[in-house]
């Protein structure tokens, strides 16, 4: 019979870098879910009025929480698609040794870094 572990230390594990890329991708998806319902609400009170409109623009343009709010969530949708995109490549048989995971893990989290600073430069300036 096999010892299981009673007692797991999240951060004494060292995760593999496509462990973390898969770690990452529930992360984005769980942000992406939570930040559904704010996004349709500002959608729909945007749409309701001009005065309404222009509360919300304001509100979007002068609030630096809104604006770090707003990048990491389009930061979220970038490495969300990015990995569910290779994932799925993955599964039609890409990538199947260690070397390839690695670097094509390595790849995406240069680009979704990269996203993440284009949002944060461009949504801050």
């Amino acid at each position: 019979m096999l010892s299981r572990p009673v007692f797991l230390n999240i951060f004494k594990i060292k995760l593999p870098l496509p462990g973390i890329v898969s770690f990452l991708h529930r992360v984005s998806g769980v942000l992406l879910v939570i930040a559904i319902p704010g996004i349709i609400w500002l959608l729909g009170k945007s749409l309701a009025s001009s005065q309404d409109f222009d509360v919300i623009s304001d509100l979007l343009h002068n609030s630096i929480l809104i604006k770090l709010i707003m990048a990491l969530v389009l930061w979220s949708l970038v490495h969300h698609i990015l990995t569910g995109i290779r994932f799925l490549l993955i599964d039609a048989g890409l990538s199947l040794d260690k070397q390839a995971n690695f670097y094509s893990s390595l790849l995406l989290i240069a680009v979704s870094i990269s996203a993440l600073l284009f949002f944060v430069i461009r949504v801050l300036v």
